[in-house]
């Protein structure tokens, strides 16, 4: 689909600059999220909270003096009676959390052919053949076998440029699915399972759960076990993910939204601090098996917020752990609330990977480059 550029440039309200890359919906440019945060940072919570009332979610994580402590995610939330929490999915019934574990999550999967458009599919064992004979079926691409692509309906994030936005609206009407019945769906030609949405960090003890079923029916014989996600889960789900990952020649992608503080909590409403310390956790464990990769690093080149600066930052953090771990740009589509900004250019592109391989990166990759383009 091609951009259309709008008519008028939207205009930053806190300098007043006019540019196609400064976000109508967000309303502040670049510039001032990095110099000007504290005196733009109460418009950017009521930009937040407006987007999440429009899908009936609640605006901010509830903190309920009469609450239940929800251990999931980095929000902590602190749920009331009949309340849920940030991520929409886990609720306060009867004074017991329930929501997104083995006995039902909002979820939805298909099969995907190998090799597939995955953030890793140029460092994994589906895509390359990497770990043969161990962990892939073929020296080279699975052709002629398939991925679960496992899709969950809620997110822990509230990023203003989702690509996959719609489940917020697919999660009011979905019915809940359990553990066995997504085991179950893992037939003889599927040698991957990978959870994704959304985020599988709300439901994550639905994703162990199905993925030890799956597992155990299919003993014997390679099956590999992956997540993508934000990286926001508490570390005792992150080590239960990561066993699994490990022993199975799986690997988990982590999604680091901005480099800045500020820009995170611009684009996607939360704090990227548990995201990195857990990054860093991965990465350590990841030397217990170089190959296939554990750990697999992605970024949105969103125009206008996710420039060089901002890349700089998170390569010279993944080269700081490890220089090998893989590293993917991905080109930016205009979607959701940031639908009015172009797509990644070519130029900020290329840029941008001469960057992260400056920061002392060895392995880095732009990703989606059918969506790039000349302009901006």
């Amino acid at each position: 689909m091609e951009w259309i550029k709008p008519k008028s440039p939207a205009r930053c309200i806190s300098c007043g600059n006019e540019s196609p890359l400064i976000s109508r919906a967000l309303g502040v440019c670049l510039s001032c999220i990095r110099t000007r945060f504290p005196e733009v940072a109460a418009h950017i919570q009521a930009v937040h909270r407006k987007t999440r009332q429009e899908f009936n979610l609640p605006v901010s994580p509830p903190t309920s003096p009469q609450g239940i402590p929800c251990p999931i995610c980095v929000n902590a939330c602190t749920i009331g009676p009949g309340e849920r929490g940030y991520c929409g999915i886990r609720e306060n019934r009867q004074r017991k959390l329930k929501g997104g574990g083995p006995e039902g999550a909002s979820v939805s999967w298909y099969f995907d052919s190998l090799p597939t458009n995955c953030v890793a599919d140029w460092v994994c064992p589906g895509g390359t053949g990497c770990g043969f004979p161990k962990f892939a079926l073929k020296d080279g691409p699975e052709y002629g076998y398939k991925n679960l692509a496992v899709f969950y309906q809620a997110c822990t994030f509230n990023c203003l440029f989702c690509q996959n936005w719609h489940f917020r609206e697919a999660a009011s009407r979905a019915n809940t699915r359990s553990a066995e019945e997504l085991a179950r769906a893992v037939d003889g030609r599927t040698s991957c399972i990978c959870y994704f949405g959304g985020d599988p960090t709300a439901q994550a003890r639905h994703s162990l759960a199905a993925s030890r079923l799956a597992l155990a029916q299919n003993e014997g014989r390679i099956l590999r076990i992956c997540w993508e996600t934000n990286g926001s889960m508490s570390r005792a789900l992150l080590r239960q993910m990561a066993q699994i990952a490990l022993s199975s020649g799986g690997c988990i992608k982590f999604d680091l939204k901005a480099g800045s503080e500020e820009v995170a909590l611009a684009l996607c409403a939360v704090t990227k601090k548990r995201t990195w310390e857990n990054f860093a956790y991965l990465a350590e464990m990841a030397k217990k098996r170089p190959q296939p990769p554990l750990l697999v690093a992605s970024t949105l080149l969103v125009p206008g917020y996710v420039d060089e600066a901002e890349v700089a930052q998170i390569a010279s953090f993944i080269a700081s752990l490890d220089p090998e771990i893989p590293y993917s740009l991905l080109a930016f589509h205009p979607h959701f609330y940031m639908s009015d900004l172009p797509t990644t250019s070519r130029n900020h592109a290329l840029a941008s990977r001469t960057t992260a391989l400056e920061a002392g990166l060895k392995r880095v990759k732009i990703g989606n480059i059918h969506l790039l383009s000349s302009a901006y």
